[in-house]
């Protein structure tokens, strides 16, 4: 198949969007089909339909938080789409708008994504608790994927949000996928920080992804002399954060890693906490379950990743440094009860490989939009 997949921003891999669509692209162009991405700047091996400079209508918000959003061209938009088998959009905005309406007007099948939640947005705003703010979103997002058959999300708790709010297409969950890269290692930390318990967080540092609790956790266990904290990510929130973590016995670090690096600090890790109030899956959970690390969770409502907690040990009240602070405290002096949490999860983690999950994104997303579209001609 030739797939074009439409999306604002291709060009930073802090973006879970982009880090989304490069594993599928990956994966797909290794089955053998050909992968094209229309978008507003782009890196890498994909074949790139470059649509011009991109331009940010909120700028303070949406740079700070890594989202640019793509400036249509028709001319160049005509060329990716022509020849395309499916057109595959990852977000909902102006952009993707008028592109589906060109995959309309050219007769060629088209799909979605839900990727982002209105809370994602209102949260970075600090918003989340004015209802109508969301529910406003979700009515101007629906109507842009009622214009779909079918819709994947990488959750649950994504699909229950869309039934909720009368989204009418067919919602295919399906997760993300976990890359066959991350497992454990044998490599060792060096004697530097081998004495201490490595405890980090892969992600945005941003509002809703709350690292604040996390340092807020650790300055009050009784174990934080001997803890290192290490958040892999970049985001609006480093040097509120760096300052908050100012008094610890371990500077706090704040860094972003290459995969290999971060695999080495996964498999190294004494436990990864996330902290989010807002999860549309949680794949870098997932990523350190695969390594065999052992997770502590937030119960946030508007967090899909509860869904993994296999325990109560791994579960933490949300919002709440000192039940963090209890559970962090407890894994650390139970030993073969964090192991044995790191074995489950070992486990359950190899429910959501990458491999499983675009093969049945071809089938139950792709293959299936594009036979919808031909039993309506």
């Amino acid at each position: 198949m030739v797939i074009t997949f439409v999306i604002d921003e291709y060009g930073l891999d802090t973006n879970g969007t982009t880090n989304f669509l490069r594993r599928y692209s990956r994966g797909l162009m290794s089955l053998g089909h050909e992968v094209r991405i229309l978008c507003g700047r782009g890196v890498g091996e994909e074949k790139i339909f470059e649509t011009g400079e991109a331009h940010y209508p909120f700028k303070k918000l949406v740079n700070s938080e890594g989202m640019a959003f793509a400036k249509y061209n028709k001319k160049i938009a005509i060329k990716a789409l022509t020849g395309s088998d499916i057109v595959h959009f990852v977000l909902p905005f102006k952009f993707e708008k008028k592109v589906k309406r060109l995959a309309d007007k050219l007769s060629i099948p088209s799909s979605a994504d839900f990727h982002v939640l209105p809370e994602n947005m209102t949260e970075a705003i600090h918003l989340t608790h004015f209802k109508f703010l969301n529910n406003y979103f979700y009515r101007k997002f629906r109507k842009f994927y009622n214009k779909f058959d079918i819709i994947h999300c990488p959750s649950e708790l994504i699909k229950i949000c869309l039934e909720k709010h009368k989204y009418k297409s067919n919602i295919c969950v399906i997760s993300n996928g976990v890359s066959p890269f991350f497992k454990r290692v044998n490599t060792k930390l060096d004697n530097v920080h081998r004495k201490k318990m490595l405890i980090m967080m892969t992600g945005r540092l941003s509002n809703e992804k709350r690292q604040d609790l996390i340092i807020n956790a650790v300055k009050n266990s009784k174990y934080e002399k001997n803890i290192q904290l290490v958040f892999a990510g970049k985001g609006p929130m480093e040097e509120k954060y760096k300052k908050l973590a100012e008094g610890l016995t371990n500077d706090a670090i704040f860094n972003y890693y290459s995969e290999e690096e971060l695999r080495f600090l996964l498999s190294n890790a004494t436990l990864y906490i996330q902290s989010s109030d807002v999860e549309t899956e949680g794949l870098t959970c997932l990523e350190a379950m695969s390594c065999k690390t052992c997770v502590i969770i937030s119960d946030s409502k508007h967090s899909a990743t509860s869904q993994y907690a296999l325990s109560c040990y791994s579960l933490f009240n949300h919002g709440d440094f000192l039940s963090l602070r209890d559970k962090i405290d407890y894994l650390i002096e139970n030993r073969d009860v964090r192991e044995e949490l790191a074995e489950l999860y070992l486990n359950l983690s190899k429910n959501y490989s990458l491999d499983v999950s675009i093969n049945r994104f071809i089938n139950e997303v792709l293959i299936k939009s594009i036979e919808n579209r031909q039993h309506k001609m």
